[in-house]
């Protein structure tokens, strides 16, 4: 039997290293469909409920693993369903590679079912590398062109064949004018600035009495080189929030995540700070950072585009985390440990803080309190995930990660509906670890319900069957609730806020999982303990008051002025709201 496209488009990514692809069927891409069956076992093929899922995978997949993630999508909707996940990659600079189809060649321009201008949809989120294919001699370049792009430029890029197409006989380019040989391989190179730029870091970081460092997910794989800077500098650190797992907050001088998601010591590190150090993170909130002049200013980062771009440095450095680190370290002076005792004095405090507001009673369950009593159980290695919402705001302050875990989320799209998917991927990436997600309900309804079925459907390939996805469940939008009184002045908008409350634990048993479910405080311990030791995936439901507020480290004049109109103005949950936002905001003087 002759070689197909759709045959040399998965034999040329198997030779690329592509081992997984995260999809959805359709006709659209049948004959791709067909010669992936072909491939037998070269493939492991993860059939999602959603092609956004699919996506969302594949971004996963590149995160956990740093290799190239694949999603595969029919044409028409297909395609148009991949985009939000495909925006999260683009977000966070992760190489992803979709796979869609198209109707015939003959029929494009025709208005035709399910034909969509597939070159302009793609041409933002892909907007390294679309390529449309028209011809079999074409396919090899588009191929190679679009992983070793993605992989360079740590981009997503598209690869859009006609249905059509894909059953042709392949062929290869021929020997002749306006065909081109391309060839498989890509070896990402060492970058390091220049001895004199080097120096110059090196002279303003030695110079500098308090240093403060923002570490983010460019530093991953470099652990050992950021705590061995940050030791020389006498830095305290914190974190962007896709950069959680980078260093471990058992560290005094780890001040823990930074901005509306943040601490209180990550706060303070950036205000009192003479000497900022930013390291691989695009951390996008500016009036988080130190103000303006307030401080002389280093980064380093892969990607020019993100220099001095969140705050004026004086010395901007191109390079490798890792290898940059490394060969700036024999330039920096030894700094004692006063400004570092004064880090971690606002750490104990802070930690104190954080435990007193997760005792704090509630109605019928405090949120905080559910990732307090999950942090000091967390196993070895965990992944944990979080989706978009107030659940994030605890996964990024209470949850206490140690060295060798890992955790993200969706981090510059900040989209709902990334928490369970992502665990899937982390799972099918590392299934030997055990992975928990943490997802709101709103999430939930929105499409992680489904993809429990996902998780049903596989469970029996993975070896350690430690799988725990968390659903805070409050019957509320409660990060955009939270926006509106805080950030807008306006009451809860019950139309908008209050959704229905749905059995995801019996959901979840009536798929074959385990469900449990918690509305007294008291059980979470006892909750978490059950979870982690089921032997099969579980859901974990708890009920928890939408009541307590996600509060900012730092509560602004125009946040407060927002909040008392708010009160003026008659929230539908006005008894609620005062009483549990001023327990919130005392707990750490007076106690429960």
């Amino acid at each position: 039997m002759a070689q197909t496209v759709g045959d040399f488009v998965w034999q040329r990514l198997h030779q690329w290293g592509v081992r997984r692809i995260f999809g959805y069927p359709g006709d659209g891409i049948n004959g791709l469909l067909g010669a992936l069956d072909r491939t037998g076992d070269e493939f492991e093929f993860i059939q999602a409920r959603h092609e956004e899922m699919a996506a969302f995978m594949a971004s996963a997949h590149a995160k956990f693993t740093g290799e190239l993630g694949v999603c595969l999508a029919t044409s028409g909707p297909g395609a148009s369903h991949v985009l939000t996940g495909l925006y999260d990659a683009r977000m966070d600079h992760m190489p992803v590679l979709a796979i869609v189809g198209q109707q015939a060649r003959t029929a494009v321009g025709a208005h035709y079912q399910q034909e969509l201008d597939l070159g302009a949809m793609f041409k933002d989120v892909a907007g390294a590398f679309t390529g449309y294919a028209m011809a079999p001699a074409q396919v090899r370049h588009l191929v190679d062109r679009a992983v070793r792009i993605a992989l360079g430029q740590r981009r997503v890029t598209a690869l859009i064949f006609p249905n059509d197409l894909q059953e042709m006989e392949m062929e290869q380019p021929p020997r002749s004018h306006g065909a081109v040989f391309s060839g498989v391989g890509y070896s990402e190179p060492r970058v390091v600035p220049h001895d004199e730029d080097l120096r110059r870091a090196a002279e303003l970081l030695n110079s500098g009495e308090k240093v403060g460092m923002l570490v983010g997910a460019g530093c991953k794989g470099a652990t050992d080189e950021v705590i061995a800077l940050a030791d020389r500098l006498g830095a305290g650190s914190a974190k962007a929030l896709l950069g959680k797992d980078v260093l471990p907050d058992d560290l005094p001088w780890v001040t823990g995540s930074i901005g509306l998601l943040g601490t209180k010591p990550s706060w303070d590190l950036m205000q009192q700070c003479d000497t900022f150090l930013m390291l691989g993170s695009g951390f996008p909130y500016s009036e988080f950072l130190p103000e303006e002049g307030q401080a002389k200013g280093v980064q380093v980062d892969i990607d020019p585009g993100m220099l001095s771009l969140r705050y004026p440095m004086d010395v901007n450095l191109t390079g490798d985390i890792k290898a940059t680190l490394d060969a700036l370290l024999p330039m920096l002076d030894q700094k004692d440990g006063a400004w570092r005792d004064e880090i971690a004095g606002w750490k104990r405090d802070w930690d104190e803080t954080l435990k007193d507001r997760a005792m704090v009673s509630a109605d019928p369950v405090n949120p905080q309190r559910i990732f307090t009593e999950l942090s000091p159980r967390l196993p070895d290695g965990a992944i944990v995930t979080s989706d978009s919402g107030s659940c994030a705001n605890w996964y990024a302050r209470d949850l206490q990660f140690r060295r060798g875990m890992m955790g993200s989320l969706s981090g510059g799209l900040a989209s709902m509906g990334a928490g369970v998917p992502y665990a899937i991927a982390a799972k099918f990436a590392h299934p030997d670890r055990p992975v928990i997600a943490s997802v709101g309900d709103g999430a939930m309804q929105m499409n992680n319900m489904a993809e429990l079925i996902t998780i049903a459907k596989y469970h029996d390939r993975w070896p350690n069957q430690t799988f725990v996805v968390c659903v805070l469940n409050n019957e509320d939008l409660n990060q955009v609730t939270w926006e509106q009184r805080v950030m807008e002045g306006n009451p809860k908008f019950e139309a908008t806020q209050k959704i229905p409350s749905v059995p995801y634990h019996r959901f979840a048993q009536m798929i074959g999982l385990e469900g449990i479910y918690v509305d007294d405080p008291e059980d979470l311990g006892s909750a978490w303990d059950r979870a982690l030791s089921a032997g099969k995936p579980v859901l974990l439901e708890v009920k928890t008051d939408p009541e307590v507020p996600p509060l900012p480290p730092h509560i602004t004049l125009d946040q407060a002025k927002a909040f008392s109109a708010t009160l003026f103005k008659g929230d539908p949950d006005q008894s609620g709201l005062i009483k549990g936002s001023a327990k919130q905001l005392l707990a750490n003087v007076f106690g429960d």
